[in-house]
């Protein structure tokens, strides 16, 4: 029932793999950015994404239910890939809302804080595929995290700047209240990836 390896590299090369799925929701969702008229297609794409992501957590979850000695600490593993998981599940929340709402073509914020989030979820693949070993890649690992809570800095300041833009020069309510949620939950989604990058962290400080 159990695995007594001490040595088990597949826990990271899962982490890969969703750090992955998240990644390419992200790509998904700049096409929908570009052109508008992909948004229903991306819709089903990121609906089959969500589940291979799930199934890819759940390969995490059952193969730590029968692994005896973890690389890292069981709630570490627990929680990053989790953590994986909802950023697929945040993606998927904000492309619904495009759909919905049928937003029509992106205003630029979108797209900048799209960009933003397709450059943090490369730095987490970087991130997760350097884990295997902490010690020795510990200096490239935190340099990925520091720029993961950059990126969510700018990504606060074009959130902002965005949002006061649509106050002050959309005149449509529904029109503003459509594009304030969109743009609320893709500044969430890049919370989530400095969470993520946070956890990354405190795996490096507990194990460097």
């Amino acid at each position: 029932m159990f695995n007594f390896k001490r040595k088990d590299t597949e826990f990271f090369d899962l982490f890969v793999e969703s750090a992955g799925y998240f990644y390419k929701g992200a790509l998904m969702m700049d096409e929908v950015m570009l052109d508008y008229s992909k948004a229903e297609d991306k819709m089903k794409e990121i609906i089959d994404l969500e589940h291979e992501a799930d199934a890819v957590n759940d390969k995490i979850i059952d193969k730590l239910n029968q692994t005896f000695i973890t690389p890292i600490d069981r709630e570490d593993i627990y929680a990053l890939a989790n953590g994986l998981d909802d950023g697929v599940d945040f993606l998927q929340g904000t492309l619904q809302r495009i759909v919905m709402y049928r937003t029509g073509p992106a205003k630029e914020g979108a797209v900048s804080l799209t960009k933003l989030l397709i450059e943090c979820t490369e730095e987490i693949i970087k991130a997760f595929s350097l884990l295997k070993d902490i010690k020795k890649n510990q200096t490239q690992i935190l340099e990925s995290t520091h720029k993961i809570g950059r990126l969510e800095s700018e990504g606060d300041r074009v959130y902002r700047h965005e949002v006061a833009f649509l106050f002050d020069k959309v005149k449509d309510p529904i029109e503003l209240i459509k594009w304030k949620d969109v743009l609320e939950y893709l500044e969430d989604t890049l919370d989530h990836c400095e969470k993520v990058s946070d956890m990354i962290r405190g795996v490096v400080m507990k194990y460097a």
